[in-house]
C-alpha cells in the first residue's frame, strides 16, 4: 500500500500488509512529506522493482520489492524533458516502464504526453501530447499498451479539474508517435464520454475498453486503422467511476453511485452486460482497486470521506463473476504506531499485489 501521512508532518511511505489478514507488516519512508501518494503500476512487476507517483511532489519513487519484509527506496525521479507530474505506468515488453505525464509546463497550460524510462529511473525518449492542428482539452492521464497492434492508448483528463477532456488519443508504440485524437460521443446523459480514465487491453491482446470518469465505458474500434474510433458499449449510470480490473471475462468497475463495484461480463466487448454489483457502506466511495495474481481477490481504497483512512477486500468468482466482501480482512491507517514509528493516520491510495 502506497500512503501519505494525512496531516503531512511526516513522511509518506509505502506500507506492506499481509494480503489474507491485513497486518502491517513492515514500511519504507520515502524522506518527502507531502508529497499525495497516488498511483502505484497496477500489476507487481516481474523483477520487483515497483513505481509509485507522489503527485503533488511531481516526484515518482521507485521501491525494491524483491524480498517484500524488506522494502526500500532504490532511487526517485521527476520530471522528463520538460514534462511535469508522471500519473500511470505500463510495463514495456522490454522490461521498461512507459508513463503518462500530465503537464507540459508548470502552469498546466498544456498537456504532457510520454516517457520511456528504464528500471533505474533514467529516462530513455519522450512524446509530446501537443496536436497543434487539435485544440481540445487534453492532460495525460492513464495508458494501456497494445504491442500486437503497435499501439498505445491514452486517456485524458485533468488531476485538478483545469478543464472538461472528451477524448483519448492513440499513438504507435515502436517510436511513441501520437497518430490519432478520438472524439468519445456522447450517450443519452449527455456527460458519459467526459474525463477519460482508464483504458485497459482484454484479454484478446487486441481490443482496448475505455471507461470515463462519469461512468460510460467505450470500446476502440479500428485502433490500426487511420480512422480508429470509439462506441459507447455500458453506461454505469451518475457517480464516479475510476479503475477497473479484468478477471476472466468480467471487467469490474469501482462505482461511487452505487457506492461499490460492478462486474460486467465482456464475452462480447460491443454488448457488456451486468453479471453483478457489490454494495459498500454508504459513505464508502472506491476509488483504486487491484486484483490478486489468483485473479480471485480485489483490494479496494479510495483516499477519501468512508474509506480515507481505511482497505477492504473484495472476491470475485472468475467463472460467473459474482462478488463478495471478504469480512475477515479489515485495515485501518487509522492508527499511532507503524512499524518506523508514532506517525500517526494515514491516507491509503495506491495498491498492489505481491507475486
Amino acid at each position: 500500500m502506497w500512503a501519505w501521512d494525512e496531516d503531512q508532518q511526516q513522511s509518506d511511505f509505502l506500507a506492506v500488509l499481509d494480503a489474507d489478514n491485513g497486518e502491517v507488516l513492515r514500511t519504507a519512508l520515502t524522506g518527502t512529506k507531502g508529497g499525495r501518494s497516488h498511483h502505484t503500476e497496477h500489476v507487481m512487476p516481474k523483477g520487483g522493482f515497483l513505481f509509485a507517483n507522489g503527485f503533488g511532489a511531481g516526484r515518482t519513487w521507485i521501491f525494491d520489492l524483491r524480498n517484500p519484509l524488506k522494502p526500500s527506496v532504490l532511487s526517485d525521479f521527476g520530471d522528463a524533458n520538460g514534462m511535469m507530474h508522471a500519473h500511470s505506468f505500463e510495463r514495456l515488453p522490454n522490461g521498461n516502464v512507459l508513463a503518462t505525464y500530465q503537464r507540459g509546463d508548470h502552469h498546466n497550460t498544456t498537456p504532457g504526453g510520454l516517457a520511456e524510462i528504464a528500471r533505474d529511473g533514467r529516462i530513455i525518449r519522450t512524446s509530446s501530447a501537443v496536436e497543434p492542428t487539435n485544440k481540445t482539452f487534453i492532460r495525460t492521464y492513464s495508458l494501456a499498451i497494445v504491442p500486437k497492434l503497435d499501439r498505445i492508448v491514452t486517456t485524458t483528463a485533468d488531476m485538478d479539474s483545469a478543464g472538461v477532456a472528451e477524448t483519448v488519443q492513440v499513438w504507435r508504440l515502436s517510436d511513441l508517435k501520437l497518430l490519432h485524437t478520438v472524439p468519445l460521443p456522447p450517450g443519452p446523459r449527455g456527460k458519459e464520454h467526459q474525463d477519460s480514465a482508464e483504458p485497459r487491453l482484454l484479454p484478446d491482446g487486441r481490443t482496448v475498453l475505455v471507461n470515463t470518469f462519469n461512468c460510460g465505458l467505450y470500446r476502440m474500434v479500428g485502433l490500426e486503422t487511420e480512422t480508429p474510433s470509439a462506441e459507447l458499449v455500458h453506461d454505469f449510470g451518475t457517480g464516479e467511476c475510476a479503475l477497473p480490473v479484468i478477471s476472466g471475462h468480467f471487467w469490474v468497475q469501482t462505482d461511487t453511485g452505487l457506492p461499490g463495484l460492478v462486474s460486467l461480463d465482456i464475452s462480447t466487448p460491443a454488448k457488456p452486460r451486468i453479471a453483478d454489483r457489490l454494495m459498500l457502506g454508504r459513505a464508502e466511495e472506491p476509488h483504486w482497486i487491484s486484483l490478486a495474481p489468483d485473479g480471485r481477490r480485489i483490494i479496494i481504497s479510495s483516499g477519501r470521506n468512508g474509506l480515507k483512512n481505511k482497505l477492504m477486500m473484495a472476491r470475485i468468482d472468475p467463472a460467473s463473476g459474482k462478488l463478495s466482501l471478504d469480512k475477515g480482512f479489515s485495515v485501518t491507517f487509522d492508527r499511532k504506531s507503524w512499524p518506523h514509528g508514532d506517525s500517526g493516520r494515514a491516507v491509503p491510495h495506491g495498491a498492489v499485489f505481491s507475486r
